[in-house]
């Protein structure tokens, strides 16, 4: 992806190699996926170490890379790597490691220095090729929600709607699930993180969907809450606070405007509702080679300072909660093109009953 930027970054560190261990980092900078690789980069040279189980695929994979296969130990096998190298000052994703991890990193030869969030600033911004991998991902899941709005019907389980959109996902040839499926019926639905169950649906209650895939590596997150037969005047009314309030957030995913904006705009207006404390996580989160990146969409914190970019790409997912009754989530992936947010599904954000 953008191995020169990053091969830039370790050398304006005074670096002379930086050793990444975590599974979205390799795959992110090598496009290889596996369970058991490391990437080693030094200003001028990159290196993918892996083992048996993946050395032949790597090999074919990555042409321009040296591939490497670990023998015996491998930490022991990495720090003779790096040895050969002559590479002095090392870096390493402290936040990635176990502390066993670390520990055994320790060599008289090298001096190692711990960062966190490395490669942040540099994974913040999409290419136009990882936009578009995003966009083909949320284009099949777009079709998964058109045909399970088909599906559902009262008296079928949620798992067994949970089931449906796994298959689907297959089918699309996506590489699976980017988190495990929530379908929340009823008061389930007021519970952000339900745990999908084998409650059944039944006609007269909501029904929150919340699914995601893999799409060449990239995650999609996409959430519509649906009603099941006629729903009433208090449900109609949260629906369209939520709905507006998305949109009002929507309208502050801005280049130079700071992500803060766009929580302060959808928390301000559910506020103005006098829905305040039943809205109770952030408006959204960053979204690429894993489900949740930098930077969190929330007026608190450091992230809420980060000015707005091209190439940002954020979800946007205001919610209203209301215990024991129901809640309303409405959730889009947004990239930032062209200097303003552009909502990747297709898939409106009216109401939908079915």
């Amino acid at each position: 992806m953008k191995v020169r930027e990053v091969q830039r970054l370790i050398e304006n560190e005074g670096l002379d190699a930086f050793l990444f261990s975590s599974q979205a980092n390799v795959f992110y900078l090598s496009g290889f996926r596996s369970t058991h690789a490391y990437v080693i980069l030094t200003p001028d040279s990159k290196h993918l170490l892996t083992d048996g189980r993946y050395y032949e695929k790597a090999r074919k994979q990555l042409k321009d890379w040296d591939v490497v296969l670990i023998r015996g130990r491998t930490i022991r096998f990495l720090k003779r790597f790096l040895s050969d190298l002559k590479v002095k000052r090392v870096g390493y994703e402290r936040d990635r490691v176990s502390c066993d991890f670390r520990r055994s990193l320790r060599s008289t030869k090298i001096k190692w220095v711990g960062y966190s969030n490395f490669l942040r600033d540099i994974r913040v911004i999409k290419t136009k090729e990882e936009i578009d991998r995003l966009r083909e991902g949320v284009k099949r899941s777009d079709r998964i929600f058109r045909e399970l709005i088909d599906f559902i019907r009262p008296g079928l389980t949620e798992l067994e709607v949970r089931g449906f959109i796994v298959s689907k996902i297959f089918e699309e040839g996506s590489s699976g699930e980017s988190f495990p499926a929530i379908v929340a019926s009823g008061e389930g639905s007021a519970i952000p993180h339900w745990e999908t169950s084998s409650r059944k649906i039944r006609s007269g209650e909501p029904l929150l969907i919340d699914m995601g895939l893999l799409w060449e590596g990239y995650c999609t997150d996409f959430t519509r809450t649906l009603f099941l037969g006629r729903p009433d005047g208090e449900f109609k009314r949260i629906y369209t606070v939520v709905r507006d309030a998305h949109l009002f957030a929507l309208e502050k995913a801005r280049v130079g405007n700071r992500i803060g904006d766009v929580d302060r705009a959808a928390r301000d207006y559910i506020k103005s509702k006098r829905l305040g404390k039943f809205f109770n996580h952030s408006t959204g989160h960053g979204i690429g080679v894993e489900i949740h990146e930098y930077p969190r969409v929330y007026f608190k914190g450091e992230d809420a300072e980060r000015v707005i970019e091209e190439g940002m790409v954020f979800t946007v997912e205001p919610g209203v909660y209301l215990p024991g009754r129901f809640g309303v989530r409405i959730e889009n992936i947004v990239a930032v093109v062209n200097g303003r947010g552009e909502p990747l599904s297709s898939i409106g954000i009216d109401f939908i009953t079915l």
